[in-house]
């Protein structure tokens, strides 16, 4: 983006007597005006260059009913959020299938999954960190054989693909063609991984989420909507 103007901003509804707060406001050439509730339950506002704060502030006071629906709904998957204990039985997630953890004897290999994740008991104190470098592995495998299928539904032409840590984007495209995604992915469906991919490719040709960005997706990926919506709905149990 060519400009990011970053600003705390509240006002009070009249009606209600309640503040609402824009965290961050980014302006750039887009043409439409979004709101974004982040998982951390602060508001982001993409906005064109040529609106005012006045016309944002207003625009933000109509949904706040919105805002503060995403906000709870935050709250309530936050309640399931358990990380792992790394003990014998616990369950974790691959491709959407859910596997027992067995703790072995063996010191070599450090983690593997043969119809259950084994883990040696010697690496208990860097489980988590075990686990990571494994889900890590698997992600570049899988989404690097996969990027070159789907971009025949898309177009566009990527540089780099980059496995990250991100807790809070699925994925992300820069504005240099670089496509980077979170190694959490590798714990969802192949079908979910696979949108979060075209969401990505999509965004190498139209660099925001107007009406002609989702029809594209759709055009390549029909039920994206259900796909994005389990995301949306599960997305929250993809953590160790």
């Amino acid at each position: 983006m060519s400009y990011i103007h970053v600003f705390v901003k509240r006002f009070s509804n009249s009606q209600e007597g309640r503040i609402v707060f824009i965290n961050k406001i980014i302006r750039s050439k887009r043409k439409t005006l979004a709101l974004y509730v982040k998982e951390d339950g602060s508001l982001l506002v993409c906005s064109p260059r040529f609106l005012s704060d006045r016309f944002i502030n207003e625009f933000v006071k109509q949904k706040k009913r919105w805002i503060e629906k995403k906000r709870e709904q935050i709250k309530e998957r936050e309640k399931f959020q358990v990380n792992k204990q790394f003990s014998e039985g616990e369950e974790f997630l691959f491709l959407g299938k859910s596997y027992v953890l067995r703790l072995v004897d063996q010191r070599t290999p450090k983690l593997i999954l043969a119809e259950e994740f084994r883990l040696a008991k010697p690496c208990l104190p860097r489980a988590r960190e075990i686990f990571i470098t494994w889900y890590k592995r698997q992600a570049r495998e899988f989404i690097l054989q996969r990027v070159p299928a789907l971009i025949l539904l898309t177009g566009g032409s990527y540089k780099k693909i980059r496995i990250t840590s991100a807790r809070r984007r699925w994925g992300s495209c820069s504005s240099l063609g670089n496509l980077n995604f979170s190694w959490r992915l590798i714990m969802a469906p192949p079908e979910i991984i696979d949108y979060v991919i075209i969401h990505e490719l999509v965004h190498l040709t139209e660099k925001n989420h107007a009406k002609q960005f989702w029809g594209r997706v759709e055009k390549a990926m029909p039920d994206y909507q259900e796909r994005r919506n389990w995301l949306k709905t599960h997305g929250h149990l993809l953590i160790i």
